[in-house]
């Protein structure tokens, strides 16, 4: 198998983990977890992981005037990315998590045309419009509470917030991912991401019972951190180096897809005419939003 097979291999993997990753965070809380000790655990735990990882790599100083640029990556990118990730899913439903992320690069783009000042076509802005109905249609006109899911509205907006604030980090680390190796970056990152939510989850972090933990949570566990945070961005840096960014941008696509198969078929959840519906104008307003203007 060629190197490009093996790299949409990869990227099909990592959207996949992802996708499948809304149900397991989802069924470990709060039994297991409560969601922001939950937070604190996968970021410190991947914290951890890229540190030995980089010990095999030679290290790289990082220019005093990039650290306000690294903190704020880390806050935005890892801290309240993942704080309101877990905290939305805790409130609401794998399913309209897995929907509702999709959307963040439609928000990359306005956020890019507001802050950037980057130009924007005419099928970009109806892609834009398309995909935030499709967003709030499922925040203010989907169910509201349903079994394991106390207040699906608010963790929707929560999912939404997460969005934003993975943009945000995404617009803040361009300058530094031209500058630093990948492995320097997620290091440093979730290092300091870790110290950030370490007030914040330790509480409930240490409140589980570690000791008494089933194997099938130790797994699950292990799931979040290992495949779904350190693994996945493995396979992303493999599929980047042999492919286009817009080619991996397609692969957005999969969360949903099997977020939602796999929350049906292990989970019983179902389907609404509403959760469709935002699904069809969220898929259109990326595919509208990303779409490359054909040269005349």
């Amino acid at each position: 198998m060629n190197q490009k097979n093996l790299a949409i291999l990869a990227a099909i993997a990592a959207n996949s983990i992802y996708g499948i990753n809304f149900t397991i965070g989802k069924n470990l809380m709060p039994e297991v977890i409560e969601p922001f000790g939950f937070s604190f655990f996968r970021i410190s735990g991947a914290a951890v992981l890229f540190i030995l990882l980089s010990l095999f790599f030679p290290s790289e100083k990082i220019d005093r005037g990039d650290m306000l640029r690294f903190i704020a990556c880390g806050l935005f990118g890892m801290s309240i990315n993942m704080t309101m990730l877990f905290k939305g899913l805790s409130l609401s439903t794998p399913i309209n998590g897995s929907i509702i992320i999709t959307l963040t690069p439609v928000i990359i783009l306005i956020m890019s045309a507001v802050f950037l000042k980057e130009k924007n076509t005419w099928h970009k802005y109806i892609g834009i419009s398309s995909g935030l109905i499709g967003a709030l249609l499922l925040i203010f006109f989907g169910i509201k509470t349903q079994n394991n899911a106390a207040n699906i509205p608010l963790g929707n907006i929560l999912f939404l917030g997460g969005a934003f604030a993975y943009s945000t980090y995404f617009i803040i680390a361009k300058p530094l991912v031209k500058k630093y190796k990948p492995i320097t970056l997620m290091k440093w990152f979730f290092l300091i991401a870790s110290i950030i939510s370490f007030p914040i989850g330790i509480n409930e972090f240490t409140a589980v019972e570690w000791s008494q933990l089933f194997i099938s949570s130790d797994f699950k566990l292990a799931f979040v951190v290992i495949g779904a945070t350190f693994f996945t961005f493995l396979l992303n840096i493999y599929a980047l180096k042999q492919l286009q960014p817009s080619t991996i941008g397609v692969f957005i696509y999969l969360q949903p897809i099997v977020g939602v198969l796999f929350a049906i078929i292990v989970d019983t959840y179902s389907l609404s005419p509403i959760q469709i519906g935002a699904a069809i104008l969220i898929f259109i307003g990326v595919f509208l939003s990303t779409r490359k203007p054909k040269n005349t």
